[in-house]
Order: C-alpha cells, then sequence, then structure tokens
C-alpha cells in the first residue's frame, strides 16, 4: 500500500476528531494525579475537584475560543492556519516551524520513552534507561509507520485507545457510586499522612494540574481533513473537553470515595494499585498497568497522526524548503516527503532526550514540557485575535468572543508561570531554543517572499 496523500480525502468523522482530542489528553498522567493533587490540598477533596475544573481553563475555554477561528478559517494547517489568516504568513511560518520540528516529535518522543516504562513494569523487565528507550523507539517507529501507510488505521487506533483508556477512568467513578464497603487500612509498613489546613498553598497545584490537559489543539491539524470541517470542529471542540473534565472528576471523586483521602496522601502512586487490587483482586495490578500503557499509546498514535501532516501543510503554504518537491506525492512508502521529515525530526528528538536523560542534562522534567509551555504563548496571541474579532463584530457571542478567551488567557498563564517556576535554567535555555526555530521560520519565509 503507497503512503498517504495528506489532503487528499476527508477521512475523519467528528468521532475522530473528539476521539484524537480526548485520546492525546487522557494520558497516563490522570492516573497518578490523585496523590499529588491532594499533597497539595493537604487532603481536602472539594479543593482538589476544584483544582481540576481550574486547570480545564486552558483547554475547555481554549478550544471554545479557537472553535470561532476553526468555523471562519479558510487555511489548512490548524494553528498555522489560523495565523495565516489572521496574522500574517511570517508569523504562521514562524509558528509553523516552532510545532514542526520541536512542539509535536518532544511530545511523541517522551510519551513513547514512558510508554517503554511501563511496558517494562508490566513484563517485569529491568528497570534500566537503555532498555526502556530503546523499546519506546519501537513504539515511536510503529506508530508513525502506521499512521504514514493508512489514515484510516492510525483514525480507528485513535478512537478504539480513547474508548479504552476511558474505561477505568469513568469505572471507578461509576463503582464509587455503589460502593458500600469500609474503607481499606493503610498498610502497617506505610507511614500514615494525616488531613492537614494548606491555606492558599493548593494554588500550586493548578500547574501539574493544567499541564494534564494540554495536547488538545494537535487536533487542528487534521481539521482540513474532517468532513465538513467548519460544522464538526468546533463542536469537537467542544464536546470533547466536557468529556475530559468529566473523566478526570469522575476518577479523582471516584478513588476518594473507595480509598479515602488519607489512604492516597499515605500510599502515594500506590494508590492506582491498591485500588485495582481491591475491585479486580491478585490481578488488577496487570489490569491497571495494561490500560495505562493504552492509555499512553493512544497519545503517541495521536501525536503521529497530526505530526505527519505538518511539513505538507508548511510546504503547500512555500514556508521550508523543498516545498515543490514535500507537496508532491510520488507512489510509495519514501514518496511520502511530508511523512518521512516527521519521522526523521522524532528520531533527532529521541535521541536528544536520550542524552538528557542518560547524563541527567535536565535536573527535573523532560524536553517536551517546555515546548508545552512556549505553545501557550502562541496561543494567547489567538485568543487576543478572537476578542479582537468581537469587537470588530465578527464574531457575535460575547461568551465565545470574550468570556472563554479571557478565561483561557488565564489558565495559559498557570501554566506558563507554573512551567517557569518548576524549572527555571532549563526552561530559560529551551526557551531560547524554541525562539530559534520559530526566528529561523519567520526569516526564512520574510526572505524567500
Amino acid at each position: 500500500m503507497g503512503g498517504i496523500f495528506i489532503n487528499q480525502n476527508k477521512s475523519y468523522g467528528l468521532w475522530t476528531a473528539t476521539a484524537m482530542i480526548v485520546g492525546i489528553c487522557v494520558g497516563s498522567g490522570i492516573f497518578f494525579k490523585v496523590d499529588d493533587i491532594l499533597t497539595f490540598t493537604g487532603g481536602n477533596v472539594f479543593l482538589g475537584a476544584l483544582v481540576f475544573i481550574i486547570g480545564a481553563f486552558s483547554i475547555i475555554f481554549g478550544s471554545i475560543s479557537l472553535s470561532n477561528l476553526a468555523s471562519i478559517s479558510t487555511k489548512t494547517g490548524g494553528i498555522v492556519g489560523y495565523f495565516e489568516d489572521f496574522y500574517s504568513n511570517k508569523l504562521a511560518s514562524a509558528v509553523g516551524w516552532f510545532q514542526t520540528f520541536l512542539y509535536y516529535p518532544t511530545i511523541a518522543v517522551v510519551v513513547a520513552w514512558a510508554s517503554g516504562i511501563y511496558t517494562c513494569l508490566l513484563f517485569n523487565l529491568p528497570n534500566q534507561l537503555d532498555l526502556q528507550m530503546g523499546i519506546g523507539f519501537l513504539y515511536l517507529l510503529f506508530f508513525y509507520l502506521i499512521n504514514i501507510i493508512s489514515s484510516s488505521i492510525g483514525g480507528k487506533f485513535q478512537v478504539i485507545s480513547s474508548v479504552i483508556k476511558l474505561i477505568p477512568l469513568i469505572g471507578v467513578g461509576v463503582v464509587a457510586i455503589f460502593f458500600k464497603q469500609a474503607q481499606p487500612e493503610i498498610p502497617a509498613n506505610v507511614e500514615p499522612v494525616q488531613l492537614t489546613n494548606v491555606g492558599i498553598g493548593w494554588l500550586a497545584a493548578l500547574a501539574p494540574t493544567a499541564f494534564s490537559y494540554d495536547g488538545w489543539a494537535i487536533s487542528l491539524s487534521i481539521s482540513n481533513e474532517v468532513k465538513d470541517s467548519k460544522k464538526t470542529m468546533p463542536l469537537a471542540l467542544t464536546i470533547a473537553p466536557i468529556i475530559v473534565l468529566f473523566v478526570y472528576l469522575s476518577y479523582f471523586l471516584g478513588m476518594n470515595k473507595i480509598l479515602g483521602p488519607e489512604y492516597i496522601l499515605s500510599t502515594g502512586d500506590g494508590a492506582v494499585m491498591a485500588i485495582g487490587q481491591l475491585l479486580l483482586g491478585r490481578s488488577g495490578e496487570i489490569v491497571i498497568l495494561i490500560f495505562i500503557l493504552i492509555s499512553m499509546l493512544g497519545v503517541v498514535n495521536g501525536v503521529a497522526l497530526g505530526h505527519i501532516r505538518m511539513p505538507y501543510a508548511l510546504a503547500s503554504k512555500e514556508m521550508v524548503p523543498s516545498a515543490k518537491k514535500i507537496v508532491t506525492h510520488k507512489k510509495g512508502f519514501l514518496g511520502n516527503y511530508s511523512a518521512m521529515i516527521s519521522l526523521t525530526c522524532a528520531i533527532f528528538w529521541f535521541g536528544v532526550h536520550y542524552l538528557t536523560q542518560k547524563f541527567h542534562l535536565m535536573a527535573t522534567g523532560d524536553i517536551s514540557e517546555i515546548a508545552i509551555v512556549f505553545g501557550y504563548l502562541f496561543y494567547s496571541i489567538l485568543y487576543v485575535k478572537v476578542m479582537m474579532l468581537y469587537k470588530e463584530k465578527v464574531i457575535t457571542n460575547f461568551f465565545t468572543g470574550v468570556v472563554s478567551p479571557t478565561l483561557a488567557m488565564i489558565g495559559g498563564l498557570i501554566i506558563i508561570v507554573g512551567g517557569f517556576s518548576s524549572n527555571p535554567a532549563s526552561m530559560s535555555v529551551f526557551f531560547i531554543i524554541c525562539l530559534s526555530f520559530c526566528v529561523t521560520g519567520y526569516l526564512f519565509y520574510k526572505n524567500k517572499h
């Protein structure tokens, strides 16, 4: 089978677009976020739920805001197309270079590596970086190649993996409604952690929680391949964030109802395995690990699905070198130049990530976090444009034209400030790297035209 020709067929519907947003946002992180949130809130369940709601501002109101642009934009490339339509081609090129050569591949690489970690846990393999990275590299290659070979296979896997990963998250919430047993005792070999009053310290939980919702904008890269895109994408951008928030709250409240906040605080990440054993018996831990792994692979697939289209989108706008060659599709696997560029880029960043982990070049975090934080600067610029379009009466709905972008910018600010405060040294260095990609893209288009 030959490689796909990007932008040839309207092969995606509402559910694939929605599943892409849900599938990328809901990764493995949520499984291990409950104890972290409770630690920040001193075990206060109400404040924990509030943190999830506020943390969702970036995706719920951000996606609602950009749905305005999705309904009126005529350009391809998602975020890049919006900058092209509503700002300038030079700025669109800057954003495109950042997304194509930095944002997409770093997220795919880090999640593929994490998938390798959980594969080792699932099969009781040695906890070695080289083995984890080796397995992660195979996952990375597999999902890029699957999406290069067939857009329909990648789209179907995205829908299936999104549904599968929601089963345990929603299931915990549903079981909690009917759960009548006493909450389990804290294990004797675990030191109990008591509930405390943290004052305003709970606000520190907002940044890491907001990261749990990131990745939603990647779905915009397939908008030109979605059937009836001007109606479908705004609908998907509205439905998906609500599903994600509902799923997160269901899991968080369910965990607290079944185990109790003191148990979760005391056992930490072990609470995830504990609830698996409590509900499913001795095999529960394995079942939970399988769900976590599927969750992560769904993220890798979703990012790959979006990434392989980006070089084509930029080439169609003459924003990259050898544009004519990239948009000219030749029969055969290697003829899909856009996908080959994306895959090569992902492999390069996989090598960079390996070196940063092997030689401890980053004290905390990973290379994807910096790109995520930097990306919210661009989103904020688009939110400003939405408000400008409302002022110009192009957008007439006050909620989607003013309220949503304002709240989305607040959510974005939380992520930006939280990201820099968590790792200021690494953030500063990689911020410059992100900026250099943008400047290169900007100058390339300026000089060419």
